[in-house]
């Protein structure tokens, strides 16, 4: 007994392979943020080395699209998420001395946009590295 299938099934299953592929890619879309109650002190460390070991700051330079609003928060913000998936978004990447976390939200805001993983090559850097500014300081992850 030969089994017919009717002319659509293999886009059907194209289709619902195409769909699964693309909701695991969205179930692992993470982000490496500041921990609430962080000393300023603890987070310009963190920025420091995030800056001076990879991580691409330009955006939280003077006139970058993420300096506004000049808080540490949000520079260090961006720095550690940047170190992070440039790190392949290894947990041991989103640490900082305990003042980073992992979210699942996408922290971007207004023009301030948080590159996601799809952004970087297959070695970790950034497509556009000629915006890559490191700061002075060096501290530990």
């Amino acid at each position: 007994m030969k089994t017919h299938f009717p002319m659509g099934t293999p886009k059907v299953i194209c289709m619902l392979l195409l769909a699964l592929v693309a909701a695991s890619n969205i179930a692992e879309a993470t982000w490496c943020v500041v921990r609430s109650g962080a000393s300023a002190g603890a987070l310009q460390a963190g920025l420091n080395y995030a800056c001076s070991h990879g991580a691409d700051c330009g955006p939280i330079q003077p006139g970058g699209s993420c300096f506004n609003p000049n808080t540490i928060q949000n520079h260090a913000s961006y720095a550690y998420d940047s170190y992070y998936q440039r790190n392949g978004k290894a947990p041991s990447a989103c640490n900082f001395g305990g003042t980073a976390t992992i979210a699942v939200s996408d922290p971007s805001f207004g023009s301030c946009r948080y590159p996601p993983i799809e952004s970087f090559n297959s070695i970790g850097r950034a497509e556009d590295a000629t915006k890559t500014k490191s700061l002075t300081g060096d501290s530990t992850n």
